[in-house]
Parts: C-alpha cells; structure tokens; sequence
C-alpha cells in the first residue's frame, strides 16, 4: 500500500545578485534598481533558506497543487525577468490610412495618430515599468515584470482594433509579432 505524502514542497533557486525578502505573505526581489513585489497566497508558507525559496503547502489536494504550481510559476518568471528583461515585440499594420506612431512619457501613454482616418488621436495607457521604443512601424516592449509587459501590448493590440468594418479589407491595427519564448509562424516564413 502507498502511503500518501501529507504536504507539497517546491524550491526555487535563486540567481547570485538578487535580494530576496518575504514579509507577511508578500515577496519582495530586487536586483540593482529594479524590484518587483507580489502577494503570496496564505495557504501556502515561504521560507527564503540561503539561495533558495522553499514553497510549502500542508494540505496534499488538487487545489493546493495548483496554487502552488500558479505561485511557483509567478516567482520563477520575477527571478527570470530580472536577470533578462521580458520583450514584446508589436508591428503597426496599416492598409487604407498612414499611422503615426508617438510616445508620451509624461502621461506613459501611446499615441497612435490617423488610425483609419480618424481626426482624434488614439491614447494607449502604457503600464509603469515599461519601456517603449518605437522605430517606424516596430513597437518594442521591456520590461523585468512579464505581466506588465504582457498587459501594456494587449492594450495595445486592444486600442487600435478595428470595430463596425469589415475586418477582411479593414486589417489596420497593431498586432503582437514577438512574445517571450514564441514568434509567430507567419513572420517566421516571411522574414
């Protein structure tokens, strides 16, 4: 007969040169001037050993398994990005209309000028953490918090959809071309 282990544990290595800090279910890296902090779920108990995260949870359910793995997976990808920084890559596509692509440092905001026509600048709240460059019609993302990165390019791509037209003759937008660990195919044969 098996006998059935009555708690969940996962380590975490941490790279030389970053801090590590844990402090009433809220985690804390930094590395030089960056830091990211996130709040642990309570039902699981962290210790920081050395170089090491130590992720345990009592309980031996599906659940426990899953917050576990979600969390384990969120402090591997701030480990990740701070040692390189996550990069999105977005390409403005325009058909009909000329855009002009600008970015506002002061209000963090991208400004898409003549989508479709339109008289009215489109404002693209851009999340604080993230870098932009802009070269012609290529949008580059980065940043060391993979979620914000990830959220400032899908309101991009949100913000310059194409609504009321037909989308098979209006293709005008800003599409993702490049995330962290995936290209798209089609840019693959074309390039």
């Amino acid at each position: 007969m098996k006998t059935k282990e009555t708690t969940l544990k996962e380590e975490i290595t941490i790279v030389p040169g970053i801090n590590c800090k844990f402090d009433n279910f809220n985690i804390s890296l930094e590395k030089g001037s960056d830091k990211i902090s996130r709040k642990i779920n309570n039902k699981l108990k962290v210790e920081i050993d050395g170089n090491k995260i130590i992720i345990t949870a009592n309980k031996n359910s599906k659940r426990e398994k899953k917050i576990l793995g979600s969390e384990s997976a969120h402090i591997k990808n701030i480990i990740s990005g701070l040692n390189e920084k996550f990069k999105y890559k977005l390409l403005a596509a325009n058909v009909h209309f000329p855009m002009n692509l600008a970015f506002d440092k002061e209000k963090n905001e991208l400004v898409v000028k003549n989508f479709l026509g339109e008289k009215k600048d489109r404002r693209i709240k851009i999340l604080d953490g993230v870098s932009v460059k802009i070269t012609k019609e290529l949008i580059e993302l980065e940043s060391c918090d993979i979620e914000k990165a990830g959220q400032s390019a899908a309101n991009i791509e949100k913000g310059t959809k194409v609504r009321k037209r037909d989308r098979r003759i209006f293709q005008d937008g800003i599409y993702i071309t490049e995330k962290p660990g995936k290209v798209f195919l089609w840019l693959k044969e074309n390039s």
